[in-house]
């Protein structure tokens, strides 16, 4: 962790959850309690179906909401997309952007990512800008580069320590189980803070909250989130049950 930086947990329920399903965020902020609101801080990103209902039911629990993904359109002829401002108008604020799963399902480049990042600033969210290798490109060596290369052309302009959150997920851990080790997870992100802070400076870049995601689990999370410069968890199917999320969030607390 990052000592002067306070965490954050956010899960995202991906294509998951009914309405039925909004009893495990009434669970989670049952579990928030006095101690890990003063540690640290939580976000629920559900399908889009269920934010409005969700803000709702998260409303006075200082857990906030997010979507999981923005068009880079503010509004128009644009079937089946979500505007920024409609994720806003629905009670979240974040906005998860350029997740592995939206860049390799949807063929999503940086530019793309970008775009929406910054379509999320302009309404007032903070965008959680995803970046993570392949297993063929850590294996080739190229993790690093891949990472920063996305991180370069996928930061919105004009982004500052409070309005950016930064989400590190290597592709083949999403789902799979597997997890870098805590020496690998340390050299991406002091390799992605450093390359903030060419871009945004040292003293923005040094604010930045950087999150680990991929097969994130009670059982591991204390082992990652005690690496230097991790600043919480992108947490997946662990965050559809209240027990295993509240359980992360008290390894960061």
């Amino acid at each position: 962790m990052t000592r002067s930086i306070r965490p954050l947990v956010a899960g995202n329920w991906k294509m998951n959850g009914l309405k039925a399903d909004l009893a495990i965020a009434a669970d989670i902020a049952k579990g928030y309690d006095a101690e890990l609101k003063a540690a640290v801080d939580l976000a629920l990103c559900p399908p889009a179906s269920l934010l409005a209902s969700a803000s709702d039911a998260l409303r006075g629990s200082h857990i906030a909401s997010g979507g999981q993904d923005c068009s880079t359109q503010d509004l128009g002829a644009f079937t089946g997309e979500i505007s920024a401002a409609m994720l806003a108008d629905a009670g979240a604020s974040f906005a998860i952007v350029g997740h592995s799963e939206r860049r390799t399902l949807h063929g999503e480049t940086d530019a793309a990512v970008k775009a929406k990042a910054q379509a999320a600033l302009k309404a007032a969210l903070v965008p959680i800008v995803c970046v993570g290798e392949t297993k063929d490109e850590r294996e080739a060596g190229r993790a690093v580069a891949v990472v920063t290369g996305q991180l370069h052309g996928s930061l919105p302009e004009a982004a500052t320590a409070a309005t950016l959150v930064v989400a590190y997920e290597p592709v083949w851990a999403i789902g799979t189980g597997l997890t870098p080790t805590a020496a690998d997870v340390a050299e991406m992100h002091a390799a992605i803070r450093a390359e903030l802070g060419l871009l945004l400076g040292d003293e923005e870049a040094a604010g930045v909250r950087l999150l680990y995601g991929g097969s994130v689990k009670p059982s591991n999370a204390a082992e990652l989130m005690n690496v230097t410069h991790v600043d919480g968890a992108l947490v997946g199917g662990a965050s559809l049950k209240a027990e295993d999320f509240l359980a992360i969030a008290r390894a960061c607390a």
